[in-house]
């Protein structure tokens, strides 16, 4: 049997396949086969790639094993990681192919037309293997960096996504110039003709690629935020965002995919200020009957502090510099006035948010008057709560709402029902005045709170 030159292979090589020939050769003589040659070359080369899959996977168990005790005893993240995620096992795919290609030419001569087809057919082999091995490279990588140093939870999956399309490519065309005995070159030159059809077939692909750059360059968009585009029924949370899609999560556990160059080339809300910030902002209007409002004297304003003890400090202040109107240059929070009803419950609706427990009374407290409308005086609530928590900024956002406008009656104010209909004073007792030991609303201490940050972006 002839062989290629034995520079070709390693010497160990040579010693394995010349023993394994040897041993084949002395069976089948004892069987009385040896005068069929072919027989050996097919029992040889059957062995070959049985004993190259079972190397490979003795391998893979060699190495699980060893890796494994090594993490139990040190603890490492990296270990535990390579062994969740088969990072190392997958490399080792590309064992079998490469034994197949080292063993095979010692059956055949270097000529021979099957010992072409195996090669070929080993070649392709070992570089999907390759390309499957570095893909977990990729991955164990990316999963790496996602969990222990993306902090700001940047984007990055599209960026592997592209290194993995342009690696298994570059393996593609590789491939196919084994397969057919050909220049890698000569298959580039090839695909030049085809660039625009390529360009059609991977346009989601190159839009996303562009689009995760600048969502990336600009900090624009992180996995777990919150997020509402116009024009789509996106509005929840990022669950994933790959080179074609960013997947959603909304409100109703339904998932929706948006193209991601859609978020770059038009605009879309994102929640992730609001989150860091703490605070949700409330705007709420309760509009006033116009009929109901009216012009008070000390006695009736007497009457209104007496039944709400925290507009004592706000009136006696006001009293005492002789205007009937606040005046520090809109430092603080409290709005209102004594010459009406109306600017009497505004300075109390400003204390009894601003002592809210609920309400962050760092950030900006507006109670303020709209323009008249057919329907009444519109009064509009402006505050943040001091949790971002959906249920709880419901619940906070109603209780305010429920308690102004019940008190509101205790001010000689009615809320506008109807066009024809206005409630009646004399049916609605149901206020609950401000009491100083009440949970709801604390004490009071000091009527002039400290000067509000500027007003935060909505």
């Amino acid at each position: 049997m002839e062989t290629p030159l034995d520079h070709h292979v390693s010497p160990a090589t040579h010693t394995v396949a010349n023993w394994l020939l040897g041993f084949i050769d002395n069976v089948l003589s004892h069987l009385g086969l040896d005068r069929y040659s072919k027989l050996e070359d097919i029992v040889y080369l059957v062995i070959v790639i049985a004993g190259a899959f079972f190397i490979g996977y003795l391998l893979k168990k060699i190495i699980y094993f060893c890796l494994s005790k090594l993490v139990k005893m040190r603890h490492g993240d990296i270990g535990e990681e390579l062994l969740d995620w088969k990072t190392l096992q997958k490399c080792c795919l590309i064992v079998p192919p490469i034994v197949v290609m080292a063993m095979a030419p010692f059956a055949f001569e270097a000529s021979h037309r099957t010992l072409v087809i195996i090669e070929r057919i080993a070649g392709v082999y070992a570089l999907i293997t390759l390309g499957i091995g570095l893909a977990a490279v990729f991955d164990f990588i990316f999963n790496h960096y996602n969990i222990h140093d993306n902090r700001k939870r940047l984007p990055v999956k599209g960026i592997v996504n592209v290194a993995k399309g342009v690696m298994w490519i570059v393996i593609v065309i590789i491939a196919v110039s084994v397969a057919v005995d050909r220049s890698p070159a000569m298959l580039l030159t090839g695909l030049g003709a085809f660039a625009a059809a390529l360009m059609l077939i991977f346009k989601d692909s190159i839009l996303g690629f562009v689009a995760g750059i600048q969502m990336s360059q600009n900090d624009m968009l992180h996995v777990g935020d919150w997020i509402v585009v116009p024009g789509t029924p996106a509005n929840g949370n990022v669950l994933d965002m790959t080179l074609t899609a960013v997947k959603v999560q909304n409100w109703d556990n339904t998932i929706v995919t948006v193209p991601p160059y859609t978020l770059v080339s038009t605009s879309f809300q994102n929640y992730r200020g609001m989150y860091q910030a703490g605070c949700r902002r409330i705007v709420k209007t309760l509009t006033m009957d116009l009929t109901t409002v009216y012009a008070v004297d000390d006695a009736q304003v007497d009457a209104i502090v007496q039944r709400y003890p925290v507009l004592k400090s706000f009136v006696d202040g006001l009293r005492a510099s002789k205007h009937t109107e606040q005046d520090d240059g809109g430092l603080t929070p409290i709005n209102g006035t004594i010459d009406t009803n109306l600017g009497l419950f505004r300075a109390y609706a400003c204390l009894y948010i601003f002592n809210n427990p609920m309400i962050n009374n760092t950030q900006q407290i507006i109670v303020r008057l709209m323009d008249a409308t057919p329907y009444g005086l519109p009064m509009e609530i402006y505050c943040f709560t001091a949790t971002t928590d959906w249920d709880k900024y419901e619940a906070i956002q109603s209780a305010i709402l429920e308690h102004l406008a019940t008190a509101c009656v205790d001010f000689g104010l009615a809320i506008y029902s109807s066009s024809t209909l206005t409630v009646s004073q004399e049916n609605n007792t149901g206020a609950v005045p401000y009491d100083a030991g009440s949970a709801a609303l604390p004490e009071i201490h000091n009527t002039t709170p400290p000067a509000s940050p500027s007003k935060p972006s909505a």
